[in-house]
């Protein structure tokens, strides 16, 4: 109790000398967890929720209208809507729909709280290592009533402030290119039917996802500028052309299929900022950008895949597409005419 006493000491100080740093980047400087600064709230302003993410999650959906967060390091998604067609299997989940459209890795899930920030209500989760997985935020429309509902349905009997942080594991190292099969790796690569098998091609191989496109067959990967991207992105906002942007936790991957409209750079930031959806992409972030295509039993599908230092994922685009139907074909155009490779 000391310790946490202590935390919440420095946290108050923290905010009151720092008031426009975020928690996430407060945690970091503070060489603790955002999770452990947002327990020294609990029987505050924060309860603790049980671990039955999959019950809370449906639940959500008698809020009616909410805004869904998910980011890593270096991006942020936003997307408003409402939490339709749930399903879980095993440890994994999805959420369906044109708005809210969510990829759950529910292995990864440890803890929930309710928060209630100067008014501003949300369900925030997090992993082992305290880093959040995803939030939920009300927005005017929600349904207040439904949200003290579901806090009382699902509050936690422990409202203590402690927590039990697991640090996440390092990253595998890679392995040596010489050690791949990289003939039976490109061979792979040319005969998939379905780009999420791409996952699994990569497990296969033993390689990693930015090692995986560095041995790519020719002409199926090459990294480009991050202008590159901008330029992509800019050029579907001015033609009205719908693309998918995936960005991901550790325990979330959460997908905007739609347009793109007022673009804004501010700083490091590259944002979008719509009604329904929003972007902050921080562009120093970034290490490499790549145009990737891989075959499907409905032709090539083109993405733009862009990564951090350490090779993980930032954020991927795409043209908006569905199982059985073709890839856009102005994406596929666009992508490849104002890709300059790095």
């Amino acid at each position: 109790m000391e310790k946490i006493a202590e935390l919440k000491s420095q946290w108050e100080t923290f905010k009151t000398e720092n008031p426009k740093v975020r928690i996430r980047d407060a945690a970091k400087q503070l060489d603790t967890t955002e999770a452990e600064l947002l327990a020294t709230s609990v029987n505050d302003t924060v309860t603790r929720l049980t671990d039955s993410f999959p019950d809370i999650l449906k639940g959500v959906e008698a809020l009616g209208h909410v805004m869904a967060l998910t980011r890593n390091d270096h991006c942020v998604h936003e997307r408003k809507g409402v939490y339709h067609n749930l399903s879980f299997m095993g440890a994994m989940g999805l959420a369906v729909n044109p708005d809210i459209d969510l990829r759950l890795f529910m292995s990864q899930w440890k803890s929930a709280f309710a928060v209630n920030e100067q008014g501003r209500k949300s369900l925030q989760f997090f992993g082992k290592d305290g880093a959040a997985v995803h939030k939920i935020y009300l927005t005017e429309q929600s349904n207040v009533a439904e949200y003290d509902a579901l806090l009382s349905a699902f509050r936690a009997e422990d409202q203590s402030a402690a927590l039990e942080i697991v640090p996440a594991p390092d990253a595998a190292p890679e392995k040596a290119d010489s050690e791949i099969d990289v003939a039976g790796f490109q061979e792979a690569w040319l005969n998939l039917k379905d780009t999420h098998a791409f996952h699994g091609l990569l497990r296969k191989f033993d390689v990693s996802r930015k090692q995986g496109l560095r041995l790519a067959p020719a002409g199926h990967a090459v990294e480009i500028t991050v202008d590159s991207l901008k330029a992509i992105m800019t050029k579907a906002s001015e033609t009205n052309m719908e693309i998918m942007v995936f960005v991901g936790s550790a325990g979330c991957i959460q997908i905007h299929t739609g347009l793109i409209q007022k673009l804004l750079e501010t700083g490091p930031w590259f944002n979008v900022l719509d009604p329904e959806f929003n972007l902050h992409l921080r562009m120093d972030g970034i290490a490499s950008v790549w145009l990737v295509k891989k075959p499907t039993e409905d032709g090539v599908v083109t993405s733009i895949e862009v990564f951090d230092a350490e090779g993980s994922i930032i954020t991927q685009l795409f043209g908006k597409r569905k199982p059985g139907i073709p890839e856009n074909e102005q994406w596929r155009m666009v992508a490849n005419e104002l890709a300059v490779i790095a």
